[in-house]
């Protein structure tokens, strides 16, 4: 989440915010972060456009970073990695909105990310 935020707020690509990420520091990205961060740079533009359909009443520019941020991690894990159950992608997304973001917001991505998984059907046919 952190180097999505980071590449967003610095308006470079995810990739480049990974790699300065390893250049600047001595942090281990594990694999699964990359595979992440790949997926959801790789899909944004559906993902985003889902989001911006489902989500009632708010653009995407009109959401917190942070939000915007949790709701495309949750919707590739949600939609495009089989290895995530539905709902262990619902509730991680709501988890760290809890920690990360405001006190509504774990309930609007709770409701957006359920409303996104009872047409997930439809969305990737």
């Amino acid at each position: 989440m952190d180097i999505l935020f980071e590449a967003e707020q610095r308006e470079v690509s995810a990739a480049s915010a990974m790699t300065a990420r390893r250049e600047k520091t001595d942090q281990v990205i594990n694999v699964y972060t990359v595979e992440l961060i790949e997926g959801v740079t790789a899909m944004a533009e559906n993902i985003d456009e889902f989001l911006a359909t489902y989500s009632q009443g708010w653009t995407l520019e009109r959401m917190p970073a942070v939000d915007r941020i949790i709701l495309r991690i949750g919707t590739w894990e949600l939609l495009y990695n089989d290895d995530v159950p539905d709902a262990v992608a619902v509730s991680e997304a709501v988890e760290l909105a809890k920690v990360l973001s405001t006190d509504e917001s774990p309930q609007f991505i709770n409701g957006l990310l359920g409303r996104l998984q009872q047409v997930k059907p439809s969305l990737l046919a």
